[in-house]
């Protein structure tokens, strides 16, 4: 079954939660919790979101986000594109070979 589209208008703060695929961790240990951390201000940054809170688990991670433009579903698919790469090449895992992001939604 599809998520549903999410609702987006400026000024929205959302509960985000992502989390591994098939339950899988997505973030092995510091290391990965740093790059992802350096992506989503990269993402802050870019698309002029207010991160209120966030906590990262071993499998998935929670966001508290508002956003003064209607642009959370653009910056989150950048956020999981990004750091997914990152993760991928940090640990050799192959491009094209797994069909599936380390992400479930």
């Amino acid at each position: 079954m599809a998520r549903p589209l999410r609702i987006e208008y400026p000024g929205a703060v959302y509960h985000i939660t992502t989390r591994g695929n098939a339950k899988l961790k997505i973030f092995s240990d510091d290391r990965d919790r740093e790059c992802f951390l350096s992506v989503l201000g990269s993402v802050i940054k870019r698309y002029n979101w207010l991160c209120h809170t966030y906590c990262l688990m071993d499998n998935h991670y929670h966001l508290m986000i508002e956003t003064p433009d209607a642009n959370i579903s653009t910056g989150m698919r950048q956020l999981n594109g990004v750091y997914t790469q990152q993760y991928n090449r940090r640990h050799e895992k192959p491009f094209g070979t797994n069909p599936f992001s380390i992400f479930q939604f």
